[in-house]
């Protein structure tokens, strides 16, 4: 960080702001609200990503802010472009992922006569994000961006927007730079870990369940550690199966959709749940089913570094606010001085039952076995491979079969976005070049921004993007089933050939329609070095891992 005291544009202060942060990319559609900052983007060494629509771009930075713990940033022009991002707003906001939103905004001396695409940002925003604001004054830019990436990381991370009027980017003022912002981190007390100590001491069959953000690969490596130190098995939340190798003895199974009925039991056997880093919302939760509430039928601990997520809707006795990496590098030092009390084969049971549950893929109906393709992926991805998915019953598949081994190798959206798996896979092979990049997406879910294949080859993204293609939004369609049985209604879809698509962009295609064919389209489409799309068409049948439609619609039919 310098101190620029020659006077600038409030654009060009903008940049050098996001420089001194450490800010190496970002994603955006142009809009003419804010050509002052591409302008003073071709003199800086930040990438700006040319994206084809703004809730792609929004779920790029999203990814980035992700992979990396520091915010990803995105550009978008008012109204509509503002509005558009919404979708990757709120995966940022679910997920606790740090981002910031800058938006182009009218001239000031326009508001609040609905001049052209004029937004209220503070009402539109203000549900979704941990602040919005709008710069009225260039020399206030590096005051209010310091805040925006302090805000965005620390306590529970998550979107910050920036409204952006146009005169105020053309206005030139002499300003000195703020200093860099670093979130703060707050660390376990002694009291605390002395209290929960003790508290593992007694337990028998204890449990840890991890989620959330702020952890870092130095956190998992330390939580590794205590885990065999202390014989603890570990259980990931909901999309979080990157928080500990799913190969490690103490590796206890997945808390996600349809979780192993094994696992649940175990859960609710434990005499003790730690949960570091995340919220245990409604998806890991089982509907807030699995633990009592307010107060957990079992000891509770919780670990966030936000104090008002604690005790938001469990109680725990005994409440830590710390980040993950300061507790789990406390519980380290702590672990050294203790002995394991974990009953006999506790552990080593849970992870027996997970690696039956994940091992041997079930049948599913039609010549494409969506379990052994992901088995294949298993056993044929290298080690910092990064895998991908938005939201549908397809990644059922990718959740149960693959065994997530590192750090990082894993990008899903806790909220259940559509549309998030391609733009996620875009950014993370921008950031992590050398990566084998792999977007998991059914066919709807690949259709919400499918217009990103024209962002990849551009930026030669070269991702492996297989879509997964029943004719059907999967998901709707299986609860149709369930609820209103043989009935069927908005759920089915004209689909294209997404082959030839993926052609028309400039990328390498492959069409699969049967299993046995899989493994020599993933090679083919990995040799290309290009952009590549793998069309899977999976019988409609095959609803989940674990049913088909008939059954459920025979199930549903006979109650």
């Amino acid at each position: 960080m310098s101190d620029r005291s020659r006077v600038r544009s409030g654009a060009r202060i903008l940049v050098d702001a996001l420089k001194d942060h450490g800010v190496e990319i970002s994603f955006g559609v142009p809009g003419e609200s804010y050509l002052a900052v591409l302008d003073a983007m071709i003199d800086s060494s930040i990438e700006f990503v040319t994206c084809r629509q703004e809730g792609g771009a929004a779920m790029m930075a999203e990814a980035v802010g992700k992979l990396t713990g520091k915010p990803g940033i995105c550009f978008v022009t008012r109204g509509p472009g503002a509005t558009n991002a919404s979708a990757g707003i709120h995966v940022a906001k679910q997920d606790s992922t740090p981002m910031i939103l800058f938006v182009g905004q009218i001239d000031s001396d326009f508001r609040y006569r609905e001049a052209f695409q004029e937004v209220d940002y503070h009402a539109f925003f203000g549900s979704m994000t941990k602040l919005v604001i709008e710069i009225d004054n260039a020399a206030r830019i590096p005051e209010l961006v310091a805040r925006a990436f302090r805000v965005a990381t620390q306590g529970r991370p998550g979107p910050v927007v920036v409204a952006l009027p146009e005169n105020m980017l053309t206005a030139e003022v002499t300003v000195a730079d703020a200093p860099v912002s670093e979130p703060a981190a707050p660390h376990p007390g002694e009291t605390d870990m002395a209290t929960l100590g003790r508290m593992l001491e007694k337990a028998e069959r204890p449990v840890v369940v991890v989620g959330g953000s702020r952890w870092s690969e130095s956190a998992v490596s330390y939580l590794i550690d205590v885990a065999e130190t202390l014989d603890l098995p570990v259980i990931t939340s909901f999309r979080r199966q990157m928080l500990f190798p799913a190969h490690h003895r103490c590796y206890g199974g997945h808390l996600g959709i349809g979780p192993n009925p094994k696992l649940l039991q175990r859960i609710r056997e434990s005499d003790l749940v730690i949960l570091i880093g995340g919220r245990l919302g409604e998806m890991p939760s089982q509907s807030y089913g699995l633990f009592d509430i307010p107060q957990p039928q079992m000891p509770f601990v919780h670990i966030h570094p936000d104090a008002d997520e604690l005790g938001k809707v469990y109680q725990p006795v005994l409440a830590v606010q710390a980040t993950p990496e300061t507790f789990v590098s406390a519980l380290h030092r702590l672990a050294r001085q203790q002995k394991a009390h974990t009953a006999q084969g506790w552990t080593n049971a849970l992870h027996a039952e997970d690696e039956v549950w994940t091992e041997t893929p079930g049948e599913n109906p039609g010549e494409v076995q969506m379990g052994e393709i992901v088995t294949w992926l298993r056993g044929n991805l290298p080690p910092d491979a990064i895998l991908t998915n938005g939201a549908g019953n397809y990644a059922g598949w990718l959740h149960r079969y693959y065994r997530f081994g590192r750090y990082g190798s894993q990008l899903a959206p806790n909220s259940g976005s559509m549309g998030y798996s391609v733009p996620a896979a875009i950014a993370a092979k921008l950031v992590r070049k050398t990566s084998t990049v792999v977007a998991f997406a059914g066919d709807g879910c690949f259709q919400m921004t499918c217009q990103e294949l024209g962002t990849a080859v551009q930026h030669d993204a070269a991702v492996i993007i297989i879509v997964v293609d029943n004719g059907i939004y999967g998901t709707i369609r299986m609860h149709q089933e369930r609820e209103y049985p043989a009935r069927v209604f908005g759920t089915s879809m004209v689909n294209p050939d997404f082959a030839a698509l993926a052609r028309a962009y400039g990328a390498h295609a492959e069409t699969v329609t049967a299993t046995a064919e899989f493994g020599s389209a993933f090679e083919r489409s990995r040799a290309s070095g290009k952009v590549a799309l793998i069309h899977v068409k999976l019988d409609p049948e095959a609803i989940s891992p674990t049913t088909t439609l008939s059954t459920l619609r025979a199930r549903s039919m006979a109650s």
